[in-house]
């Protein structure tokens, strides 16, 4: 028996995809000018042959002589489905569907004395193995984090919630990069309501490609315009497992390690999955401090141009000294001082995050202290500001949302000009604006800014604070799980 490699087909005249019929002809002519196209042919007998089409490089080729070609060519049973016992076989039923197969890796059979189309799926598990996380790192706790491979990530998730009320419906979104996305939630826990309002906006994703699921979050979202997400993105099984166990929904995306959580509200995005490991005493104060860190981080420095522009004459008298001492020489205002210096630490921040790993932390730590320092020599900026502009901005950092990270930096930006036209009224006003806008937003139509606005008072004893865990038997009440009992009841 000897099985024969084809050469890839020819030209033919175009026909719609809709109308074409399944087909050696019709594959060969969607896969013309494909080098990495292969078409075999298996002699299983003198009058039987199997015709074999696939994409080597999306395809495991190791698995291919053992799964197929070997069980082929030593089976003298009739059917082909007998033979290959051990894979697991799709039927082919039309043209597009034998097209979506190959695509996704799979390898297409072709019986031509039966006129029969069968599909194995082989597809190439090429991808990183379980490692680290590196945007949400923790001292204790788990180590492991999603890497691109979906169906990996969902062992993740299933090993952690070893429940057959664990749902996952897949979906293809993208009519060019044919993403898959892959909703998560309890059934019987989760409130229906958010998994029709999901299950409603993915029908309505009319898009062409899709490599990341921010892209996804984006066609989710009520508000596009935010500064705010209201999707959580996270690399981390532990985050998302515990967020499925309080009522709420996940979305997967394939190729890309980071899941959509969601309903989030804005008090979610300071929580760490260390304030669930650490005592609740030292889980509150660093809670805590995180929300002092934010607003110190978006306030400090506006304040500083406003109290030098606007307000010189509530600065004590001593501090006064050491500010005019500091600032006799410059040549530039408050304002254009501050400006100037958070765009370089923007610059600093940017450039440390695309340089590789170690010359990045070399260069934002040498960086902003040489920098700094020519800068106080040269008379383009007080010693004050560069301790003000160097404790806010390590202050940014301490929130565990990078996206809220980000937009830490816009908010100072825009308090810093508000300062500098109206002082300290402007700083009141625009965190009005902020506070409002807040309160506008929401997460599959969840309000953004609960449980304060609604007030949900169950719900503050992890808000601020992380309460101790045997006084959180009861699942977050803004969530509207259907059920609220984190307990067992005992017989």
């Amino acid at each position: 028996m000897v099985w024969k490699k084809k050469q890839n087909g020819s030209n033919f005249d175009d026909q719609s995809l809709a109308e074409s019929e399944l087909s050696m002809e019709a594959l060969k002519k969607i896969l013309v000018q494909m080098d990495d196209a292969e078409f075999v042919e298996i002699d299983i007998s003198y009058l039987r042959k199997i015709h074999l089409v696939y994409i080597r490089t999306v395809i495991d080729q190791e698995k291919l002589n053992e799964s197929i070609i070997k069980p082929l060519t030593h089976c003298s049973k009739p059917s082909i489905q007998d033979c290959l016992m051990n894979s697991k076989i799709i039927p082919i039923p039309n043209f597009i569907e034998a097209k979506k197969q190959l695509l996704l890796g799979s390898v297409l059979l072709f019986d031509s004395s039966l006129n029969l189309w069968l599909a194995v799926p082989l597809r190439n598990p090429i991808g990183r193995s379980i490692e680290t996380s590196d945007t949400e790192t923790i001292l204790f706790g788990a180590k492991d984090s999603f890497s691109e491979q979906i169906e990996q990530n969902i062992t993740l998730i299933r090993r952690r919630l070893p429940q057959h009320e664990l749902k996952t419906e897949k979906f293809t979104i993208g009519h060019l990069s044919e993403t898959t996305i892959v909703l998560m939630y309890i059934e019987g826990l989760t409130n229906p309501e958010y998994i029709s309002t999901v299950k409603e906006k993915i029908s309505e994703i009319n898009f062409d490609l899709f490599f990341d699921s921010s892209q996804v979050a984006t066609f989710l979202e009520e508000n596009q315009h935010s500064i705010f997400p209201q999707f959580q993105q996270t690399d981390r099984p532990d985050v998302v497992a515990y967020s499925l166990g309080i009522g709420k929904i996940t979305i997967l995306v394939d190729n890309t390690p980071f899941v959509l959580v969601a309903p989030v509200t804005f008090f979610h995005l300071f929580q760490s999955p260390e304030d669930y490991i650490n005592r609740w005493v030292v889980a509150s104060f660093l809670r805590i401090i995180r929300y002092v860190s934010f607003f110190m981080s978006i306030v400090l420095i506006p304040f500083y141009v406003a109290l030098t522009s606007h307000h010189y004459q509530m600065i004590p008298l001593q501090t006064l000294w050491v500010l005019f001492d500091s600032r006799s020489k410059l040549p530039f205002t408050p304002f254009w001082e501050a400006f100037l210096l958070l765009i370089v630490i923007e610059i600093i921040r940017e450039a440390s995050l695309r340089m590789p790993t170690k010359t990045g932390q070399t260069l934002g730590v040498i960086g902003g202290i040489v920098i700094g320092q020519a800068a106080v020599e040269a008379g383009f900026a007080s010693k004050v500001l560069i301790v003000l502009v160097g404790i806010s901005t390590i202050a940014s950092f301490l929130v565990p949302n990078y996206l809220m990270t980000k937009a830490n930096s816009l908010i100072q930006l825009i308090l810093l000009v508000l300062s500098s036209l109206l002082g300290l009224i402007g700083i009141v006003l625009g965190l009005i604006a902020i506070l409002a806008h807040l309160n506008s937003l929401s997460s599959l139509k969840q309000p953004y800014f609960s449980p304060v606005t609604p007030f949900y008072r169950r719900d503050w004893v992890d808000l601020f604070i992380r309460g101790p865990l045997v006084k959180m038997m009861e699942r977050p009440e803004h969530l509207k799980p259907l059920k609220m009992k984190r307990y067992k009841a005992r017989r």
